[in-house]
Order: C-alpha cells, then structure tokens, then sequence
C-alpha cells in the first residue's frame, strides 16, 4: 500500500489564529502513518505569513518527519532583507519512500488587471514502492482568477500527455549520464488545493479525456464513494473566508489506472488547525 497525505496549511495559522507548525505535524500523524505528505502554503522566512516570526517552515516540518525526505516547490523565490535567506512560498512533498526524480513546473500567470493574483507552481516526485514507480503531482492553483486557474488546469494536463507520450515514443537512452532515461510513469496522482468546487468548470475540464490515448483523470472519492458527496475541505470552521459555508476544492486526482486500487480516502473534519481539511489517500499497490 501507498499513503498519500495533502493539506493546504496556511502556513501553519489555524482559525483561532495561532501560527502552530507542531499543531500541523501532529495532526497529520493522527491522520494516518503517511509515506508521502503534499503540503500546499509552506513558506520561508516569511513574516508576514507566520505573525513576524520569519521562519523557514520547510525545515521546521522536515524536523517533525525525520524519515521523510524534503522537496520544496518554491513559486515565489525572492530576496530578502537577510542575506542567505530568500523569501519563498510554494509547496513541499515530504517522502519516506525512495524518489527516483523531481520536477518543479512554474504555471501560466497571464495578464488579469481585475484581480490580484500570484505565482503557482506543481513540484513533482516519481517514487517507487516494491519495484514499481509513481508519479505524484501537489499544486495549489490561483484562487483570485478564473482564467488564470483555467490555464493552468491546461498546464497541469499538457504535462501528464507530453509525459504519456513520451513514455510511447522515448528518445534513445545512453544508459547513464544526463541523457538517461529514468522512471517517470503514466500512473499519476496529482493532489491538493485546486481552488474550484465540484460543481464547476474547472473541475469538469480537469477530468475531460484526451484526444488521444492518454490515461485519463478521475476523481478518487468519485470513484471510492460515487454514492457520498465529497466532504468538505474548507468552510467548517472559517466562514470568514469561506462564507459560503463547507465545501470541498481539495482533491487527489488520480490516472484510471489507479482507481481500482483505491482503497480509502479520509477528511480531518474535525481539526480547525488551518482554514482547509487535511486528506489522506491508500492505495493498494
């Protein structure tokens, strides 16, 4: 079995505004014993993000998970006032299990002057348990803009068929060196906060099918609990930010491949530790 966690932390500032990085760590161990965690707003010496105390949250959360490998997806990489010290913002995997590659992949921000809107980014990490490979994706796509998000749902499936084309038409492989050809499979779950509801556009455009024979997505708790609508993700707890009330924009997609092998996907309704649910995907595989 694989165990994959996804969470949009808020950096660590829960509903009763306590920045709580620790808080964060035991919350995801009560979750479930996951092989890798996908954390969504993880920042680095930041302090407008973490109540002034500037922190490098990366570190901090590597700390609490000493078997788990760190891969940061920065999507804002700026100076600082401190030398040695970059102000970043992105999204973090943190893995136990061997990670064969990584891949960081910036997203389209096109021009929209009626919003405020920032960078985004998906960080990748192909892993192999018992001999087999699989691509995970975590990303946390623009809330402010529509058209924004719309093109980076575009992004987010361009890469999975270039990557399944590829996979059909490889170059040639000396072996060894930077032109080998290392495991990046068609099996994908691409995870985290996609900022649109089920109900959407988006969420129909992100599981179309392809024009060709590319693995389409599915939506796991779709697949897993097609009689359950989703449980909510956000809203419980903030309604100032969400006065809409609960409601779900954190999923897994995962390749069709995959769907029979889920096993089980559970919500943290319960915890107010930030303003989003965490989620915890097995697959038996």
């Amino acid at each position: 079995m694989i165990s994959i966690s996804t969470w949009n932390i808020q950096c660590g500032l829960g509903c009763d505004g306590k920045v709580d990085l620790k808080r964060i760590a035991s919350t995801l161990m009560a979750l479930g014993d996951a092989d890798v965690i996908c954390l969504q707003e993880v920042a680095r010496f930041m302090p407008e993000l973490d109540q002034g105390a500037g922190k490098d949250q990366v570190d901090i959360l590597k700390d609490f998970f000493p078997d788990h490998e760190a891969f940061f997806g920065a999507a804002i990489n700026r100076s600082g006032p401190v030398q040695g010290a970059r102000q970043q913002f992105g999204n973090l995997i943190l893995s136990r299990l061997p990670v064969v590659q990584v891949f960081t992949h910036p997203l389209p921000q096109p021009p929209d002057s009626s919003v405020r809107h920032m960078p985004r980014q998906v960080t990748e990490v192909v892993v192999r348990k018992n001999g087999r490979p699989l691509r995970i994706l975590t990303t946390h796509l623009e809330y402010h803009s529509t058209p924004q998000r719309l093109q980076q749902i575009a992004a987010i499936r361009r890469l999975h068929q270039e990557n399944c084309m590829g996979l059909k038409a490889p170059g040639i492989d000396p072996g060894s060196g930077p032109y080998a050809i290392t495991d990046r499979p068609e099996s994908l779950v691409v995870c985290g906060d996609f900022n649109f509801p089920e109900s959407s556009p988006e969420y129909q455009k992100f599981l179309a099918g392809f024009d060709d024979n590319t693995s389409p997505f599915v939506d796991a708790w779709g697949e897993k609990y097609s009689d359950t609508p989703h449980s909510p993700t956000c809203g419980i707890y903030d309604r100032r930010t969400w006065p809409q009330g609960p409601h779900c924009r954190d999923f897994f997609f995962v390749t069709n491949d995959l769907g029979e092998h889920i096993q089980k996907i559970v919500v943290d309704v319960k915890t107010d530790a930030s303003d989003h649910q965490p989620l915890l995907l097995v697959l038996e595989c």
